[in-house]
């Protein structure tokens, strides 16, 4: 699984491209649903000196016409990125003949409030060209702190949570959309088991996301998919080395790689109770339920 929230940001769009319809009335911005859409390939690379890259890259294809749209996850300012943005939307355009749009998502409200800048390129004298992304931000997607709501609309509530996952309402948003995917039915488990791993990447390295991982822990076990399983030993195995490296207790790459690729919940589980008083990691896999449990 992918571990920095940069993905998230975009992905959720792979998953649901009629999201974007939906996010975009919050900026003011009315665009039809898409009847159906194509994913096409990010590489905007030209000629083999330069490699260039777009997040995601979508067609919509609507009731009145496509549109080609460009996904950005943007994690803080970077003054070299609105030329970059600038070329993907050119380059896309004189590749596919299809109006493009730029959506740069960004949790953070300093990086969005950049972001939504129009940026002008040409001399003072004439401006050739001017860059006007569409952004979201916290600010522009709201707080989904409700199941009912939760459950209607999933995917811009995985969005909100990552959105807002530094923001005090974030613990009730992922209350929220932990009832709504356990109202899903047992076919909707694999798109279940997807917003679930969206929505860790998404949280990154905050306090929400422990908070997710807790409440997976206890409440995914109404999915006994294999996916379900992995998603509960990563949290367990993330919380087992958080604990040993508070306590002090060294702990070996070898012995990193052993926990990490510990597949089974349950031996995690004994082997954190085992860390709470262990001085060695020696005495944290010492246990007789051990028995090559681990092994995958």
């Amino acid at each position: 699984m992918v571990s920095s929230s940069h993905e998230a940001l975009h992905r959720i769009f792979q998953q649901d491209p009629g999201l974007f319809a939906r996010a975009a009335r919050h900026l003011g911005v009315a665009f039809p649903p898409p009847v159906s859409t194509v994913e096409l390939s990010t590489d905007l690379t030209e000629t083999q000196p330069l490699e260039r890259r777009v997040d995601t890259l979508l067609q919509m294809n609507t009731e009145d016409g496509s549109f080609l749209l460009a996904v950005e996850s943007q994690g803080r300012p970077a003054p070299d990125k609105p030329a970059s943005w600038a070329y993907y939307l050119s380059y896309v355009y004189a590749k596919y003949r299809i109006p493009p749009v730029l959506l740069v998502v960004c949790a953070d409200r300093g990086t969005a409030e950049w972001a939504a800048r129009q940026v002008d390129i040409g001399p003072r004298q004439w401006c050739s060209l001017s860059l006007r992304p569409l952004v979201l931000g916290p600010d522009d997607v709201p707080v989904i702190d409700s199941p009912d709501d939760a459950a209607r609309d999933i995917p811009l509530t995985v969005l909100s949570a990552a959105l807002h996952r530094r923001d005090p309402g974030a613990d009730a948003i992922l209350n929220a959309l932990a009832k709504a995917l356990k109202g899903l039915s047992a076919d909707d488990e694999n798109t279940a088991t997807t917003f679930i791993e969206l929505t860790e990447q998404g949280l990154g390295a905050t306090q929400a996301a422990e908070l997710w991982r807790h409440l997976m822990a206890v409440d995914l076990s109404f999915f006994q998919s294999q996916t379900a399983q992995q998603l509960r030993a990563e949290g367990r195995a993330k919380d087992l080395l958080l604990l040993l490296g508070h306590r002090g207790v060294e702990v070996s790459e070898e012995d990193r790689e052993r926990i990490v690729g510990c597949g089974d919940p349950d031996v995690l589980g004994l082997w954190f109770s085992n860390a709470l008083t262990a001085t060695s990691t020696a005495e944290v896999f010492a246990s007789d339920g051990e028995s090559g449990a681990d092994a995958g």
